[in-house]
């Protein structure tokens, strides 16, 4: 038996053979399979070995950060607080939380969240409350719950910081919980919240997102008030929002005043200005012209950039033109959308260009796309007026093989 085992288990199994009182019972189960397991992650408990009679809080942390069933977490956190020598920390309940949450057990978090308030045993700090909230909104979709600990947080004489309360506004924002920002946002005093200008611009977001664009403007008054600027977010989210719903003039408008407020456009702020020169139409050269103007004030176009100048030239029928910007777009790592490869094709098909469609072909096949059944059409009747034999069996040999 010796021979099988190694000296540290052998040592375990020795002393955990007559049990005392003040070893808990789930440390036992824990031995009583460590013969046959081998991991050096296991959840072993060797290092009490050496404190019989005394746990510091550092190694009951350990203790739930090598469990290997999470499930166990709440007995093994319910044995360790009987002890003579428990001391519950921060890092102690943080570490039982986060198993809890690994086995989806939100309503044993939401009772040990009452209990340490009555045990009140440490100070928390607003690290251990975002981690909270954060479990709450994005693991377990309690978003009311979320709400409830942010101000919940005096009570457990602890007083959130800017980045967890932005952080439930945004979780409200992405959730479209619309008619709860702005009863949460006037909370923000009660909790001794200093709003910032990310917390206006979540709020511009949310206005935005449910359609009241008037009120997301009016928010622009708000940034001086709470002595702040509006910065590159506010009117990039500002202008999309306006973009979308044909507000042409008041979007370039904000541009304008971006201008002169002295506010440097990124990457992001580029995208959405010429997405809103295509989405009004017959404004293909004016997007190009941003993109050079961008890359000249040495901001870097993204995937993102090249697409929407793309499918602006395909819209305005500039498809010699739109073949080369996919062909720079490809060159710096991005990858054309299925659909703006279509359109090129179809595109070139119509001006009887043979040789830009079996270039568009193959890359189109390398990218992993097949043209589908409304493209061969095209094709073959290119196929059929063009004179060009070889360039018309290079084509024919695409579409059937990758048809």
């Amino acid at each position: 038996m010796m021979s099988s085992l190694s000296k540290s288990e052998f040592c375990l199994i020795r002393l955990y053979s007559s049990r005392p009182s003040w070893v808990p019972s789930f440390i036992t189960k824990w031995t009583r399979s460590s013969s046959s397991r081998s991991s050096p992650k296991s959840a072993s408990p060797d290092f009490l070995i050496n404190h019989k009679d005394w746990l510091s809080p550092n190694e009951v942390v350990k203790i739930f950060q090598t469990l290997e069933d999470p499930t166990l977490a709440i007995s093994a956190f319910n044995e360790i607080s009987k002890r003579k020598d428990y001391r519950p920390t921060e890092a102690v309940y943080t570490s039982v939380i986060t198993k809890l949450a690994q086995a989806k057990h939100f309503d044993a978090i939401e009772e040990l969240m009452q209990r340490i308030k009555i045990e009140r045993s440490c100070r928390l700090s607003d690290d251990f409350f975002y981690h909270v909230i954060k479990i709450y909104g994005h693991l377990a979709g309690r978003i009311n719950r979320a709400i409830e600990t942010l101000f919940d947080m005096p009570n457990y004489k602890c007083w959130p910081t800017i980045k967890t309360f932005n952080f439930v506004l945004n979780l409200l924002v992405s959730t479209k919980q619309f008619d709860i920002i702005h009863e949460v946002y006037m909370g923000a005093s009660k909790l001794g919240v200093e709003i910032d200008a990310c917390c206006l611009n979540i709020l511009i977001k949310g206005l935005c997102g449910c359609g009241d664009l008037n009120g997301a403007l009016q928010l622009l008054d708000e940034f001086p008030k709470q002595h702040c600027k509006p910065n590159v977010r506010t009117y990039s989210t500002l202008m999309h929002g306006l973009f979308e719903r044909r507000r042409f003039d008041e979007a370039f408008g904000l541009f304008e005043r971006m201008e002169k407020e002295g506010i440097e456009l990124d990457t992001i702020a580029y995208n959405t200005l010429i997405w809103g020169m295509r989405k009004q139409g017959g404004k293909v050269e004016e997007g190009v012209e941003l993109l050079r103007r961008m890359r000249f004030k040495g901001c870097e176009p993204n995937e993102a950039t090249y697409q929407e100048v793309v499918y602006g030239l395909l819209e305005g029928k500039k498809f010699v033109e739109a073949k080369d910007f996919m062909d720079r777009m490809m060159s710096t790592g991005g990858r054309p959308s299925y659909d703006s490869f279509k359109l090129l094709i179809n595109g070139l098909c119509s001006q009887g260009l043979v040789e830009d469609v079996n270039w568009a072909v193959k890359k189109m096949v390398c990218y992993g796309y097949a043209p589908k059944k409304g493209m061969w059409a095209p094709m073959i009747r290119l196929l059929m007026v063009s004179r060009n034999r070889s360039n018309n069996e290079l084509l024919l040999e695409e579409i059937i093989g990758n048809g």
